[in-house]
């Protein structure tokens, strides 16, 4: 069996995998392309992206996550607000056994990163547009057995905000 060191990976992950806090949302398809549209409301709401990439109990093995993007449109009106603060990768420690009478089973820790020029201000996440926000860990991270990673952001819709998930893309180095 050969050796695998492909820092090139990327998985797409599709947007009937994502979730959401709060609002009406359905999947809906126009002209082949799906998307995950969330019903117009002045309301906020946080959306979660999986990234569903590989892990491995070695140490350098496996996926080394490298950043995130994530594929979005905003019509009709601008969202109230959107800030780049709220975008983040978070870290997922999935235990083994809860420590005796804490009553957690896994904790969520926010991973240090930055957002692409594009996307690095209220004024571009929130406007009226087709995105595709880019979210680059400042140290990427081999992704253990006992960890899992995913997506968040924060959105304020105004009354009258169109907004559509297309998905997300993970972005890493594989290597077996």
């Amino acid at each position: 069996m050969g050796y695998v060191h492909d820092t090139q990976m990327s998985q797409f992950i599709p947007p009937n995998l994502f979730s959401y806090s709060a609002g009406t949302w359905a999947m809906a398809v126009a002209t082949n392309v799906w998307s995950l549209n969330r019903t117009a409301a002045d309301a906020s709401f946080t959306v979660y992206m999986p990234v569903v990439i590989p892990s491995n109990a070695a140490a350098l093995k496996g996926s080394y996550l490298v950043s995130v993007e994530f594929m979005y449109s905003i019509a009709t009106a601008a969202a109230d607000d959107f800030v780049a603060a709220t975008c983040a990768v978070y870290k997922d420690t999935l235990q083994a056994t809860a420590a005796s009478g804490s009553g957690t089973l896994n904790t969520s820790a926010i991973v240090a990163g930055t957002l692409d020029t594009g996307h690095d201000a209220a004024a571009e996440l929130k406007a009226v547009d087709e995105h595709r926000l880019k979210w680059s860990l400042t140290t990427p991270a081999w992704i253990d057995n006992d960890a899992a990673y995913h997506f968040e952001a924060v959105v304020d819709a105004a009354a009258t905000t169109v907004f559509k998930i297309f998905g997300g893309i993970v972005n890493y180095t594989f290597r077996v």
